[in-house]
């Protein structure tokens, strides 16, 4: 199987050089996706509501690669404020509750844009039968 390249359609991943998530092989690597909600191009301002986006914007990337949240086995979160960190797991544990990937967490002086607070990163390896 080939390289294949998965985007949101959003312009910053060209103008930025990067995709959403590039599928090798039986491996999906999915870049850091913050809480836009790509549809309206807005942020909401709770860390709740963005790390669910950023989860749904998950989802549709390994689902377009031909992959499932089943088969992620690495998280990386990075959060602005620790306060954050309960309500953030608390989705973690909605979308991944039953998966348990590995995972690490890291408390960021901040990332691109004041208003985000959460960028999630996953890796998944697609499931043998």
């Amino acid at each position: 199987m080939s390289r294949r390249l998965i985007s949101t359609g959003s312009p910053f991943e060209k103008t930025a050089g990067y995709s959403r998530a590039v599928i090798d092989g039986d491996f999906a690597f999915v870049a850091g996706t913050t809480g836009y909600d790509y549809t309206t191009m807005t942020m909401p301002d709770d860390v709740t509501s963005q790390s669910r986006n950023c989860f749904k914007t998950i989802e549709a990337a390994l689902k377009e690669g031909g992959f499932a949240l089943t088969d992620i086995v690495r998280a990386t979160y990075y959060l602005t404020d620790a306060k954050d960190a309960e309500a953030h797991f608390a989705v973690c544990g909605e979308f991944l509750g039953d998966i348990r990937p590995a995972g690490t967490l890291l408390i960021v002086a901040g990332l691109l844009k004041p208003e985000m607070k959460v960028e999630i990163e996953v890796t998944a390896k697609r499931r043998t039968a």
